[in-house]
C-alpha cells in the first residue's frame, strides 16, 4: 500500500448541483481533489506510468489526476471519498502486472489433439449417407 503525504494532495471546494435545496445552493460541500502524481516524489517511475494510465480521463496533460467527490452532503466526508478514491487507484497501479511466459505445445499434446480431431472426423462422415455399391 502507497501512502501519500496530505501536503500533496490540493482540495478546492465548490458548491454541488442536483437536489438538496437550501443545502446545495448555500454551502460549498463538493470536493475537487487534485494530486500531482507526475511531479510527486512519493512514488516510483513505474507507478506513475501504471496510475496515470488507469486514471484516463481524470489525469491532465500535466500529470495531475481531478478526483470529484459530490456523492454526500458534508465537505469532511466528500473529502474522504476523494482520498479514499485515490487510495484505491494507488492500490491498483502498484500491483505490477505479471506477464505471460510463452510456452510451445508438447508433443504428446498435439498428438492427442490430431487423434481426436481424426476420431471426431470419422464420427462424422459415419452420419452421412450410405453408399449405394
Amino acid at each position: 500500500m502507497i501512502a501519500v503525504p496530505e501536503e500533496e494532495l490540493e482540495f478546492r471546494f465548490y458548491r454541488a448541483g442536483g437536489p438538496g435545496g437550501q443545502n446545495v445552493n448555500k454551502v460549498a460541500t463538493a470536493v475537487q481533489m487534485r494530486f500531482d502524481a507526475r511531479g510527486s516524489p512519493s512514488l516510483s517511475e513505474p507507478v506513475k506510468a501504471r496510475l496515470l494510465k488507469l486514471a484516463g480521463s481524470r489525469a491532465t496533460a500535466d500529470g495531475v489526476i481531478l478526483i470529484n467527490a459530490v456523492r454526500f452532503r458534508t465537505q469532511e466526508r466528500n473529502r474522504a471519498d476523494a482520498v479514499e478514491r485515490l487510495q484505491a487507484l494507488l492500490d491498483k497501479a502498484a500491483v505490477a502486472p505479471t506477464f505471460r511466459v510463452p510456452t510451445r505445445p508438447t508433443r504428446a499434446s498435439k498428438e492427442r489433439r490430431l487423434e481426436a480431431k481424426s476420431r471426431r472426423s470419422g464420427v462424422k462422415s459415419g452420419r452421412g449417407r450410405p453408399d449405394l455399391d
